[in-house]
């Protein structure tokens, strides 16, 4: 069991600008807590949280606890896996010997309090969540969401809704997830990933039984074989059969702006919907997200009302703008499975001739920069079979993460295994990310799809060429 969470007892966060933290305090914050945090960064969401009334400290040292203590108050002082235990503003909370959480542990404390929806998985759980949260809010049930990315219809990443349940992104990264006590628990696939904490899948895989252990009920994608074989589901979607599953989704026409499906439940067809958003896993996150607004018991055609509004979170094939005729898009895919997924939904758009982008593109140069060193040496051959898809190619360098550099592993051994594969493919490797800029310039040519991916600081590629 988490720890209750008095109300309104102060709480600071160590790195209160993070996507996951940031979330956390703009809901205290809503909910009368005295909230306040640092962040080294100046930045949009420094800003608005000190909008909302969060005291934000732009250092992390000891004196930020110092103030703190000098203003009579205790905090509980909340640090996530990303905060050394070297900090220098932890190391004086301590002494001080106040009340240190893990994010997950506040997180968990608000799973407790109200009905919640947790989304966990390998992949999609940004997107499921955002669906899920903007059915519910279309459906005039404005529920409190915690997600890891921008929600477009609430233009932020939390949300203290006065509805009644709660939808939280479970992230398994640091294998914190198994804190959560929800009432829904859904998962949207398995697949090994974080190899920096995981000594392989069958380590992920105990890690997320014990996380549907928690809940009261689990919800799983049928279509992915290792949830089938290894977690028992109360129930089952999937987009590729009716039978056999509680809910599904099955496509009458995949286009690359959009997806004309018909929704299933207990094998009965229920009605069609349009889903404004393009590729086979974008369908898959919506199944799962009526599914489990279903569960909860909202009707289906009030679901079906909500659909038009669907938008994928930021970094999710994020267009940012067009420069000299190219379409920048931005996405957060940096695992193999999530770059195969992503590039073949952009070359549907160069070949369907339908797209979300102003017009539709008649090439794809796919830009990459690997995140960590441990996943680019774990995946480097699926890597290489992901990247394959595509017309031309560009490598930024690998972005650590604060990783330690693996010897011989790199962009360069990427792209020398992508040569191999497929000889005739245009590869060019970034020495950094001004290089990366000329590159693009040099490579791309009008009426192409620039698609950056990656979990690092590739997303600045718009900016570096609209400057």
């Amino acid at each position: 069991m988490s720890r209750p969470l008095e109300r309104q007892h102060p709480v600071h966060f160590i790195g209160v600008g993070g996507i996951g933290m940031s979330a956390l305090a703009k809901i205290l914050a809503d909910r009368g807590h005295p909230v306040s945090g640092s962040d080294p960064r100046e930045t949009p969401t420094s800003r608005q949280l000190t909008q909302l009334g969060v005291s934000v400290f732009h250092d992390q040292t000891a004196a930020t606890i110092e103030a703190l203590l000098a203003k009579g108050l205790r905090p509980i002082v909340v640090v996530s896996t990303a905060i050394p235990a070297s900090n220098p503003e932890l190391s004086r909370a301590r002494a001080a010997k106040l009340e240190i959480w893990h994010r997950s542990d506040l997180l968990a404390a608000l799973i407790d309090q109200q009905p919640s929806i947790a989304v966990a998985g390998s992949h999609g759980k940004t997107t499921t969540s955002t669906l899920i949260t903007t059915l519910l809010m279309e459906a005039g049930e404005d529920p409190t969401a915690i997600i890891g990315g921008i929600v477009p219809c609430l233009e932020s990443n939390g949300h203290a809704g006065h509805g009644r349940l709660l939808v939280a992104e479970a992230d398994e990264s640091d294998g914190s997830l198994v804190k959560f006590r929800a009432r829904l628990g859904l998962i949207t696939n398995l697949e090994l990933d974080h190899t920096d904490h995981y000594s392989g899948l069958d380590d992920l895989i105990g890690t997320m039984r014990r996380f549907a252990d928690g809940c009261d009920q689990v919800l799983a994608n049928r279509d992915c074989a290792t949830l089938e074989d290894h977690i028992q589901a109360d129930a089952w979607w999937s987009v590729t059969q009716a039978n056999g599953v509680d809910y599904a989704a099955l496509p009458l026409q995949l286009d690359g702006d959009r997806c004309h499906a018909r929704f299933y439940e207990q094998g009965e067809p229920v009605g069609d919907f349009v889903l404004p958003l393009p590729g086979l896993h974008n369908l898959s996150n919506a199944a799962g997200a009526l599914a489990a607004c279903r569960m909860e018991g909202v009707p289906f055609d009030r679901l079906v009302d909500g659909l038009s509004a669907l938008k994928p979170p930021g970094r999710r094939f994020d267009w940012r703008g067009t420069w000299e005729g190219r379409h920048i898009v931005d996405d957060y895919a940096h695992h193999p499975s999530e770059v195969k997924a992503t590039l073949a939904m952009a070359q549907l758009m160069v070949s369907s001739g339908r797209s979300p982008l102003p017009t539709p593109p008649q090439r794809l140069l796919a830009v990459f920069q690997p995140h960590r060193y441990s996943r680019t040496k774990e995946f480097l051959d699926s890597f290489a079979n992901a990247l394959q898809n595509c017309d031309s190619l560009l490598l930024a360098p690998v972005y650590g993460a604060g990783e330690t550099p693996l010897s011989g592993v790199c962009s360069q051994t990427l792209a020398d295994r992508i040569h191999e594969l497929r000889p005739d493919l245009e590869v060019a490797v970034a020495d950094n990310l001004d290089h990366l800029t000329e590159l693009v310039r040099s490579r791309s040519r009008r009426e192409d799809l620039v698609l950056a991916m990656g979990a690092g600081d590739v997303n600045g590629l718009w900016q570096r060429l609209a400057a």
